[in-house]
Order: C-alpha cells, then structure tokens, then sequence
C-alpha cells in the first residue's frame, strides 16, 4: 500500500466519524481547486501489542522518517512526529498515553480492556482498526474520562485517525488562519478556543486552530447509548524561518491545546 492509497483509506474511516470534515472542506473547495492535508494524527495506549513503537515500523514502511519528539507531562502523554522525504505527503503525528502513570483505579480499567488485544503481526491496516477490545462500559468511559479524556476516547473509539489537517498555506483565496476559522464559525461549527481560537504566532513559525469534535451515538456495553466525541478538523499556517524555509515541525505548545478538541462541548 503506497501513501496515497493509505491516505485514502483514513479519510474514509475519519469521516464516517466526522461527517463534519467533508462539510467544511466543501466549503474551501468552493473557491479553491484543492485542499491539501498537512497532517493527521493518531493515538495509543503504551505497554500493548498497539503501543507507539509497534507503529512506527509502519509509518516507516512508507518511507517516512523520525522528525522529532514532544513530551506532554500534564497530560500523562508521549508523542513523536514523521515527516514523508516527498513534501506532497502529509506529515504524522503519533501519541501514546503513559498508562503507568495514571491511578491505580484507570490503571485497571485499561487493563480490562488492552488485554483482550490479540497479539499478530501488524498491518498499515491497524490505523483505521477501531478498538481491539470490546466497548467499555459507560461507568468504566466516565470514570476515566474523570483522569483522562485521551484514555476515554481511545478506549471507546480505539485505533484510528483522530483529525486530518488543512493547509492554509496551499489556499489560494484566503492567507490567514482567523479568517479560516472565521468562515468555519460563520458555517454554523463550533471551534475549539482552548487557549484562544489560534495556537500559536507567526514567531512560532506555526498556527494552529480546530473545530471541536462531532460527536456521534454509541451503544456501551451496559446497554446504554450516549453521545461521545469522535473526531475533528484542524487548520495549520506555516511560516518560513531565518533561512526561508517553510517551517514542517509541530509546537508541543500548540499541540498541548488541540489534544483538546477532543473534549465534550460544555
């Protein structure tokens, strides 16, 4: 499977889950030939047959190469980012959650889970996998939601992407982030204004925004149906640095805010 053909298989899965994503690119298409996608990302548990140096080798299998590191204490979280040596390609950002730093009590509720994730070899397939586990109970979703929001999505929506990214820079119409988000506002979506509704300045050489999650109805196993978050959309803005060049990296900073977009709407 090439990287286009990866690619395509994500968006397919991403939407089901956030119809949301096809809207508003709908709504840059209307006056801009193509959308391009900066980024995607995912998300994992550590100490699984699915932990974050398992995937790698995968990503790696399309010929991207390691970019850098970040560290999200807070958010008991360790992430690294790949970038494709074809600049056409999006660049992946790839997470785990430090399940041995969380309580006891959410320790045991993955636990539950993550056990029941049969080890095989692994596929380009596994990113749009879903759970390899059964669904959680709604008590056992809630009570980790209580530690951490990021366990509570993975544990009920499992392996797959969780936002695509569009390139601001690739827009013909429209340069500027606030406006991006303006107009996706003004569409009725609602954006994600942790830390203020743009991440980071042009200093930063980075500017980040999103919309929040759609969320969709699921059946827990305790019968119970809930709304849940799923997935959302991301607007990235790049900058060029001393040199001229187009700054590719990722701003933990930044990133520290969008893992929010994740988080029900109050």
């Amino acid at each position: 499977m090439n990287s286009e053909q990866f690619f395509e298989k994500l968006w397919l899965d991403y939407v089901h889950l956030a119809p949301q994503a096809e809207l508003v690119r709908q709504l840059f298409l209307k006056d801009n030939r193509k959308v391009v996608n900066d980024h995607v990302a995912f998300r994992t548990f550590s100490a699984t047959p699915l932990q974050l140096d398992n995937l790698v080798p995968l990503i790696e299998s399309m010929g991207y190469q390691f970019q850098a590191d970040y560290d999200f204490s807070a958010k008991k979280l360790r992430a690294c980012s790949y970038i494709h040596p074809d600049p056409s390609v999006p660049k992946i950002f790839c997470s785990e959650l430090l399940t041995e730093q969380l309580s006891t009590k959410s320790q045991n509720i993955i636990q539950d889970y993550t056990q029941q994730i049969v080890e095989q070899p692994l596929s380009l397939e596994v990113f749009w996998s879903g759970r390899h586990w059964s669904m959680p109970s709604y008590q056992d979703y809630q009570t980790l939601m209580e530690e951490s929001e990021y366990g509570a999505w993975l544990l009920a929506l499992g392996i797959r992407v969780n936002h695509f990214t569009l390139s601001i820079n690739h827009l013909k119409s429209i340069n500027s982030i606030s406006q991006v988000i303006e107009r996706v506002k003004n569409a009725g979506f609602v954006v994600n204004s942790v830390g203020g509704e743009v991440k980071g300045t042009p200093s930063d050489l980075l500017e980040q925004g999103s919309t929040m999650a759609d969320q969709q109805a699921f059946v827990f196993a305790d019968g119970a149906t809930y709304q849940i978050p799923t997935c959302f959309y991301e607007f990235a803005k790049r900058y060029p640095d001393s040199k001229g060049n187009i700054y590719q990296g990722f701003v933990a900073a930044n990133a520290d805010k969008i893992f929010e977009s994740t988080h029900a709407k109050k």
